[in-house]
C-alpha cells in the first residue's frame, strides 16, 4: 500500500501531522508493507528566496488578526507539537521561500534519503535558532548532507534553478488536481484521502480502511502461456 503526503516546511500542521502519522503506522500491523512518498506543496508558490521575515507579523497580516493574537496562535501550535514530541520555536522564527528545499528533497528521493531529508528540514525550519532562509544555499548543502547526500551533487543541484523544478510542480499540479488545497494532505492507495493534522486515531482508521479495501488481483490464465522467473525462462516445446 502507498501513502502520498503532500506537504510544506514552512507548514507547521504539516511538521505536527507527520508526527501523528508516524505514530499511527508504528503501531500499524502490516506497516512494512506501507510505501511512504512525500510530495511537494508550497504555500507560497513563486516567491522570491529574499523575501524573508519574521512569522508572527506575517499570521498577523494574513489573519487580519492583532500580532499578540498570532503569538497565542503560535503557542497553540508549540503546545500541540511539544505534545507530540517535538520542539517547536514560538518566538523568533522567520519564513520563505521553500522552492529550493522541494528540489533538494527531489533529489534526496532518487537516494532513498527523502524522509530523513524531510524531518531534518522540519527540525531545522522549527526547533533551531539557526534559519534555513538567511544563510544562503551553503545551510542547504548541509542539511542534506546530514541526510547522507553528497555536498557537491546538492551544490550543483541548487545551482541550476531547472534541476527538480518540473518535479516539484508536478507534484503541486496533482495536489491541485486531487483536491488539496491546503496541506498536510494524505493520500492513501490514491483511494482515500485524510487532510490536515488529524489525531493519531484518525490515521490508524485510514490505514486500516484502505488496507481492508484493496482490491484482490484477478489472475486471467489460459493455462500454457510462457513465462520467466527466478530460475530462468520455460522453453517453447515442439
Amino acid at each position: 500500500m502507498r501513502v502520498e503526503i503532500w506537504s510544506d516546511i514552512a507548514c507547521p500542521w504539516c511538521y505536527v501531522g507527520k508526527a501523528r502519522f508516524e505514530k499511527a503506522l508504528a503501531a500499524f500491523p502490516h506497516k512494512g508493507e506501507v510505501e511512504v512518498v512525500h510530495r511537494s506543496f508550497e504555500l507560497d508558490p513563486g516567491r522570491s528566496k529574499s523575501d524573508i521575515g519574521p512569522v508572527v507579523p506575517m499570521i498577523a497580516k494574513k489573519y487580519g488578526m492583532s500580532e499578540a493574537q498570532a503569538q497565542a496562535a503560535e503557542d497553540n501550535v508549540g503546545a500541540q507539537a511539544e505534545a507530540e514530541g517535538l520542539t517547536y520555536r514560538t518566538r523568533g522564527r522567520d519564513h520563505g521561500s521553500t522552492f529550493d528545499m522541494h528540489r533538494v528533497l527531489h533529489l534526496a528521493k532518487e537516494h532513498g534519503k527523502q524522509g530523513e531529508l524531510f524531518q531534518i528540514f522540519y527540525r531545522a525550519n522549527f526547533a533551531e535558532e539557526r534559519s534555513v532562509y538567511t544563510e544562503g544555499d551553503e545551510r542547504l548543502v548541509e542539511l542534506a548532507v546530514e541526510a547522507g547526500l553528497d555536498a557537491d551533487t546538492v551544490r550543483t543541484v541548487l545551482a541550476d534553478p531547472n534541476a527538480y523544478a518540473d518535479a516539484v510542480r508536478e507534484d503541486e499540479r496533482e495536489a491541485a488536481e486531487l483536491g488539496a488545497n491546503g496541506v498536510p494532505f494524505f493520500v492513501l492507495d490514491r483511494k482515500f484521502g485524510v487532510s490536515g493534522a488529524q489525531p493519531a486515531e484518525v490515521f490508524t482508521q485510514a490505514l486500516t480502511q484502505a488496507w481492508g479495501e484493496r482490491s484482490p488481483l484477478t489472475l486471467i490464465d489460459q493455462g500454457d502461456a510462457q513465462a520467466c522467473g527466478p530460475d530462468g525462462c520455460e522453453v517453447p516445446q515442439r
